[in-house]
């Protein structure tokens, strides 16, 4: 068993198990610590988290090969519906204690998992707000280099680019999971894509989308730059 870095993405992970396949994981940031049951892998002195990507849209979207992963090394990334911290944890671990995650959950119940997370974590910064309010936590957020947004909302879009006006400065990035079903269930996953994508390039440019089956039904991802 060996752990490779990603070929073309920083601080992400491949550990090359002994029967041949491979899974991703980064480095933990809060040793001896798991979020969501992963598996902890010690190699060479280093631990390692394996990263689920039937967990994890944005490891789906690692899998689905995006063309660009802007989540790197000590970058500020505003992270839109953090839950429990299962994916932002694991983006805790890439920017590094370099970078900073802003983590915006609105429902005060998986916000109680996430604090416990974001104890051990000092690159994590909880908050309970609306992210449809973004000016609600304008005074703790400052610019970002990323946002990145798994809200599951009628009104993804319009979310992700009301904070993007705020936070994302031009040439910032986002990456936006968008849930089909949660805009419309009448219509087919791929007409409701084709329909927010006419909306985010009035904004914003479109530099990949991955569509995330089998990992996460009906959901694509979007990289986006301002």
């Amino acid at each position: 068993m060996k752990a490779v870095e990603h070929e073309r993405f920083k601080s992400v992970y491949w550990i090359e198990l002994d029967d041949g396949t491979r899974k991703l994981a980064t480095i933990n940031l809060a040793r001896r610590n798991q979020v969501y049951g992963e598996k902890l892998i010690e190699l060479d002195g280093i631990e390692y988290r394996l990263w689920d990507p039937y967990r994890s849209k944005l490891a789906a979207a690692i899998l689905k090969n995006i063309k660009v992963n802007p989540i790197t090394p000590g970058k500020r990334v505003l992270y839109l519906g953090a839950a429990s911290g299962t994916t932002s944890s694991h983006v805790s671990d890439i920017v590094g204690s370099d970078g900073c995650v802003y983590c915006v959950e609105v429902s005060s119940r998986p916000i109680r998992d996430l604090l416990a997370v974001c104890t051990k974590r000092k690159n994590m910064l909880p908050i309970l707000a609306d992210a449809r309010l973004p000016q609600s936590y304008s005074s703790l957020v400052k610019k970002v280099d990323v946002i990145y947004q798994d809200i599951a909302q009628p009104d993804q879009t319009e979310i992700l680019l009301a904070n993007a006006k705020i936070f994302l400065p031009k040439g910032g990035y986002a990456m936006l999971s968008l849930k089909a079903r949660s805009i419309d269930v009448t219509k087919e996953p791929r007409e409701i894509f084709r329909n927010e994508m006419e909306k985010l390039e009035k904004e914003m440019e479109i530099i990949d989308a991955k569509v995330l089956d089998p990992y996460e039904k009906d959901h694509a991802m979007f990289i986006l730059r301002r």
